[in-house]
């Protein structure tokens, strides 16, 4: 299961409403909520929060929230 498949298992959401509401598919909903290998796209997050009355950024925080910049071993990059 997918960071969203277990939050919305967590906050008891129907799956089938929320494809209803955003115009997603049931199929893209469980590939979404069920494969680890699914990308969910930037309108997609955005649609499924609208959706479930949460705003977009509690999603990004719940999902991503814990992600950091490479660690560049304090060298900096050169544009070439």
């Amino acid at each position: 299961m997918t960071k969203l498949g277990l939050y919305l298992a967590q906050k008891s959401v129907n799956k089938a409403e929320v494809a209803r509401k955003t115009g997603l598919t049931k199929a893209r909903m469980n590939e979404l909520t069920l494969n680890e290998r699914s990308h969910l796209r930037a309108e997609e997050l955005y649609l499924i929060a609208l959706a479930i009355g949460v705003k977009p950024s509690e999603l990004l925080d719940e999902f991503y929230g814990t992600t950091k910049l490479p660690d560049s071993g304090g060298k900096s990059k050169k544009a070439n």
